[in-house]
């Protein structure tokens, strides 16, 4: 039986217009070892003697050899591939997360496949088809609007799957989650503390699991102190344009908010644009805003804008953690927590 891990051949360096691939039966004969020698040289912990290393070592930088590790792990049933799934991959808040999260996973020796969906109706099934080819050792589904469907797909096809920010009722996946309501109730009392008493609370009209818990945490915490907030829901997604138009929607009139908490960043940059420029108000003078996420442009002067931060870091560090210990088929789910940090800025009254 062929030894995929050693046989398999791997693309040589262009050299002298060569475009064929080297083996490791072509390092064997210019090392002048054996082909088993060859393997043992590129497989870490493996025993090779010192000088049988360093003449492999040479041939192989001659030629331009490198291992093909998804030939061997295949063989070994560990492709080290991990397909990422998403779909507001230009988002601020996502782009960090995605970022990091596959920064974590390459040094962990792994490799991040990233599928990129662009809503809710695309064709799940052959998504997953497509990854399946490449025998992906785990798949993570990121908050926002990827289907369900992506889910089940990986569940029927035994998949180890991992979700974050995600309430599909599915069994099975782990879960790893942020404590939202937890954050909107100190989005609360930090306004009640610094005066404000006339609330608004900003999110969208089609709501992901992480917005919901938001607004609904942050209206309940509101009720409970006797305050009835102001709800706008604008646009089927989260925008700075939707962010201005609600600020709009908030500031015209009579029943003028003194605070309003955004769902995330982006939608409270747009309201804090349109508070300023659009109404002359002043932050936080005459307005407290607070977002959430932390995104970037949350820090940029025109903005410092106090929010939540979400440890995305150590998110990315649990996720590659959950790949690496692996789980077995009928082990139960991991479910983990982790709460955002309240960044204290200046559109805050205090």
């Amino acid at each position: 039986m062929t030894d995929l891990g050693r046989d398999a051949p791997a693309s040589r360096t262009v050299d002298r217009g060569a475009s064929a691939y080297v083996s490791a039966r072509e390092v064997a004969a210019r090392a002048g070892v054996s082909r088993s020698a060859v393997s043992r040289t590129f497989t870490p912990g493996a025993s090779v003697a010192e000088d049988t290393r360093r003449r492999v070592l040479v041939a192989a930088e001659e030629l331009g050899y490198h291992v093909n590790k998804l030939a061997r792990g295949l063989s070994l049933q560990q492709s080290g591939i991990v397909c990422v799934v998403v779909s507001d991959i230009m988002s601020p808040q996502m782009s960090r997360l995605l970022g990091i999260l596959t920064r974590r996973l390459q040094q962990a020796g792994r490799v991040a496949m990233v599928l990129s969906l662009s809503g809710p109706d695309d064709d799940a099934r052959l998504v997953l088809q497509r990854a399946a080819q490449y025998r992906a050792e785990a798949t993570i589904v990121l908050s926002g609007t990827p289907s369900r469907s992506i889910v089940r797909s990986c569940l029927e096809s035994g998949q180890r799957l991992i979700l974050i920010s995600r309430d599909d009722p599915e069994t099975g996946p782990d879960r790893i989650r942020l404590d939202n309501a937890g954050a909107a109730r100190a989005a609360l009392l930090a306004f009640v503390r610094g005066g404000c008493r006339h609330l608004a609370v900003v999110t969208t009209e089609k709501q992901t699991l992480s917005l919901a818990e938001r607004s609904a945490g942050f209206i309940e915490a509101a009720r409970a102190v006797g305050i009835e907030p102001r709800i706008v829901s604008r646009g089927v997604s989260t925008s700075y344009e939707n962010g201005r138009l609600a600020g709009t929607e908030l500031f015209t009139g009579e029943r003028r908010p003194d605070a309003v908490f955004c769902v995330n960043d982006v939608t409270a940059l747009g309201v804090l644009d349109a508070a300023r420029h659009d109404f002359g108000l002043r932050v936080p003078e005459d307005l407290s805003v607070m977002g959430f996420d932390n995104i970037p442009e949350a820090d940029w002067l025109s903005y410092r804008l106090t929010t939540f931060d979400q440890p995305v870091e150590d998110i990315a560090a649990a996720v590659v953690q959950l790949v690496e210990e692996g789980r077995d088929p009928g082990g139960d789910p991991v479910s983990l927590s982790f709460t955002p940090t309240l960044v204290w800025r200046s559109s805050v009254r205090c």
